[in-house]
C-alpha cells in the first residue's frame, strides 16, 4: 500500500525517524480537504514512546476538524534543523513522513497527561503548565495519530 523510498541510499532508520519526531517541535499535518484538495497546516506534536503514537493539540472547530470527520487518513511531515557544510550553501537535513489515521482523544486524564508532556517541549514552567491545563482541560481537543507507515531520508539541497 505504501511506496518504498526510491533512493535507498538516502533512507534513514526507523530509530532515526522516531528521534526526529521526539526532538522536533513542529511538523505539517496534511488532511484530505474540501473538493479533494490536500490541506496542510503546521502543528505542534508529541511523539509518545509508550504507545508509539503522535498527539496534537488543536482547536475545536475549523477546516482541519471538518476534514478529519469526513476522512481520518493523514500524513505528517517533520524535518530537522539541518546544517550547511563549511563554505557551502546547500542545507543538509533529515525528513520524516508518517501516514496513519487520526482519532479524537476523549479521556480527560489522557488529555491532561499528554498536553503536559507536549507543553514540556516548549517550557519547563510546571506551574504555568498546570494552571493552563486546569483552566482549559474541559475545552481541549487532543488528536492521536496511529502510525501505519513511517519513513525518512537524508536530503541535500544541491
Amino acid at each position: 500500500m505504501f511506496r518504498e523510498l526510491v533512493r535507498k541510499n538516502k533512507e534513514i532508520s526507523k530509530e532515526e525517524c522516531i528521534e526526529i519526531l521526539k526532538s522536533e517541535k513542529r511538523g505539517v499535518l496534511s488532511v484530505n480537504g474540501e473538493g479533494g484538495y490536500p490541506y496542510g497546516m503546521p502543528m505542534n506534536h508529541f511523539y509518545n514512546e509508550d504507545d508509539g503514537k503522535i498527539y496534537f493539540h488543536c482547536g475545536n472547530v475549523g477546516h482541519r476538524l471538518e476534514s478529519l470527520q469526513k476522512d481520518n487518513k493523514v500524513s505528517f511531515c517533520v524535518y530537522d534543523k539541518g546544517f550547511c557544510k563549511d563554505g557551502e550553501w546547500a542545507l543538509n537535513f533529515k525528513s520524516v513522513i508518517v501516514f496513519g489515521k487520526i482519532e479524537i482523544v476523549e479521556d480527560f486524564q489522557t488529555i491532561a497527561e499528554i498536553t503536559t508532556k507536549l507543553s514540556h517541549k516548549f517550557t519547563q514552567d510546571d506551574s504555568y503548565i498546570k494552571k493552563e491545563i486546569e483552566q482549559n482541560l474541559h475545552r481541549t481537543l487532543l488528536l492521536v495519530l496511529s502510525i501505519e507507515h513511517i519513513c525518512g531520508k537524508k536530503v541535500v539541497e544541491a
